[in-house]
């Protein structure tokens, strides 16, 4: 499950379809740019919680990647992060499906 999504997130972060970081997610998220919104599994419980919150304030799915560190995301995606956007549709319904 986990290496499907984190190969999906590698695409998207190829495809310039990622935010990354906490205030460019909540930026994409304002504009309405963002489809989902990802965090790592060891963040910050209180940058998690504002990530959902944030997400639910403007009506976006947020997902925590059970499982996956900080340094695993950001290898995936190819630049340091722990929580991030993902501003296309296609590539956020395939990750949420890649969850199940």
């Amino acid at each position: 499950m986990n290496s499907k999504i984190l190969a999906l997130l590698g695409f998207a972060s190829k495809a310039g379809k990622l935010s990354y970081g906490m205030n460019n997610t909540e930026a994409a998220l304002k504009s309405g740019v963002s489809c989902l919104a990802v965090s790592a599994a060891d963040t910050s419980e209180k940058s998690k919680k504002e990530l959902i919150f944030q997400a639910d304030k403007y009506g976006t799915e947020s997902m925590v990647l059970e499982g996956v560190t900080a340094e695993t995301l950001s290898k995936a995606v190819g630049r340091q992060c722990s929580i991030l956007s993902v501003n296309d549709t296609g590539f956020a319904d395939a990750i949420k499906n890649g969850k199940d």
